[in-house]
């Protein structure tokens, strides 16, 4: 049987890797002299501009099928295209905090490209175990609810789980803010699949709230090809592994919207013509979600530190693309619908949300005390709310009766202003010790707060600027 011939277009340059064979929408096949191998980056010259491919596909000895990660407009068959020699890489340097970056390391913010010190691949291999620094201690956020009931650890990965509209993306503002504000870290932000307003507003709030300078922004919006959104994650991945290992200090990094990465694979999977698996989602799932996760870690140069926003369809912590985030994270925190309807910010729902991390070893006897007994209250007027809506609160027990009373008032007491949101509420945001809450919480468990009225606990900061 006679060897196939390559296909490229004999115009091609004699250094181009072959030339355009199909384009179909942001689905390219190249017909190539020599197969580039997957994952290979590549560009097509156009007027004014270049055009970048990633290979994701093998056809046969001479067609492979990439992914377009820019506009398609101009492209047209028999065009050389071009081997970058590697996978796709995004610019890195020192002066890259403070600025607003595309996916592969272009400006958005207007101001001239800053001084790349070199180059870091999107995709790459995590560090060694050896090299891996264990979890560290708790990184107080000031949020009294997260600080006590599902703290934050130094290294460690959480997730915030919740459908569209409990507060996700005020939340990891929130956060941001803390870190820049508390603890002096630098905070690398993912827009995946971002909203073109959503972003303009994060990158407004964080200039005016003065984190943006210990901040570094790498966005992919919801406008663009899914193989830019696939790849934002891993762009500002790659930023947080050199502001970690530069730096040799603490790094946020700030995922917002974990499930959109995985919606960006399963476009790709579902045109390069893959076979869907459980529930419509590409059979590679798995290995999409650890291909971000695995590389989130500490090393001996420094931390990194992780809170990644999760949209959960249909409020159903069941769907496979949350199971599959799920497993890689530390702490969870679960955005009830419920508490956002009872006006309840943050919407945590404090008996849902936990962290595999917190014990009385890494928390204290103190801290995990006190934390159990206010979910044991919690837990409690959760089981007698039907009673009281029938029969109402004079039927309990005296014992019943006063447990649900603090219990509502610690409810509202883990109400919060926020910094971030301080614009739209007309009440400035406040951060509240740990030492404090806990102290707090002990005072509202002993009774010395039972004579206070509910709403005087409601969206404050310490108790002791309450009235």
């Amino acid at each position: 049987m006679e060897a196939e011939t390559p296909m490229s277009s004999p115009s091609a340059p004699p250094d181009a890797v072959g030339t355009l064979a199909e384009v179909h929408g942001p689905v390219v096949v190249v017909s190539c002299r020599a197969l580039p191998p997957i994952g290979r980056a590549l560009t097509v010259p156009l007027e004014g501009r270049s055009c970048w491919l990633e290979v994701h596909q093998h056809l046969d000895r001479n067609r492979v099928r990439a992914i377009a990660l820019q506009e398609t407009a101009g492209l047209a068959r028999g065009l050389p295209v071009y081997d970058s020699g590697g996978p796709l890489a995004v610019p890195v340097g020192r002066q890259c905090l403070g600025r607003l970056l595309d996916a592969l390391g272009n400006p958005l913010d207007g101001q001239p490209p800053f001084p790349a010190e070199g180059h870091r691949p999107l995709r790459a291999s995590p560090p060694p175990l050896r090299a891996a620094r264990p979890v560290g201690e708790i990184l107080e956020t000031g949020i009294k609810v997260v600080d006590l009931l599902c703290p934050f650890f130094k290294g460690a990965k959480t997730g915030l789980f919740g459908g569209a509209g409990v507060g996700k993306t005020v939340l990891v503002m929130e956060f941001m803010h803390a870190v820049a504000t508390l603890h002096r870290g630098a905070s690398v932000f993912a827009g995946i699949g971002e909203r073109i307003r959503e972003g303009h507003e994060l990158w407004r709030e964080l200039a005016a709230a003065g984190v943006l300078p210990h901040a570094l922004l790498v966005f992919g919006q919801m406008d663009e090809s899914p193989g830019v959104r696939f790849r934002t994650g891993l762009a500002a991945l790659s930023y947080a592994e050199y502001l970690r290992d530069t730096l040799a200090g603490d790094v946020l990094l700030v995922v917002d919207n974990v499930f959109r990465h995985v919606q960006a694979g399963a476009e790709i999977s579902s045109l390069l013509g893959r076979m869907p698996a459980t529930v419509g989602y590409q059979p590679t799932l798995p290995t999409d979600v650890a291909e971000l996760e695995d590389r989130i870690l500490s090393t001996e140069k420094g931390t990194m530190t992780s809170v990644q926003a999760v949209y959960v369809p249909a409020d159903d912590l069941a769907d496979p693309a949350v199971d599959a985030i799920l497993r890689h994270l530390d702490t969870t925190i679960i955005l009830s619908r419920e508490q956002a309807g009872r006006g309840l910010y943050p919407a945590v729902d404090p008996l849902r949300s936990a962290s595999k991390l917190a014990d009385r070893y890494t928390l204290g006897d103190r801290h995990e005390r006190i934390a159990r007994a206010v979910r044991e209250h919690l837990a409690r007027y959760r089981e007698l709310e039907d009673v009281i809506a029938l029969l109402g609160i004079e039927e309990l027990s005296a014992e019943d009766r006063k447990v649900v009373l603090r219990a509502r008032r610690l409810e509202r007491y883990l109400t919060q202003p926020f910094w971030t949101a301080s614009a739209h509420t007309g009440i400035p945001g406040v951060s509240v010790p740990l030492e404090q809450t806990l102290r707090d919480c002990e005072a509202f468990l002993a009774g010395r707060f039972d004579d206070l009225p509910e709403e005087h606990c409601y969206m404050r900061g310490a108790m002791e600027t309450a009235p």
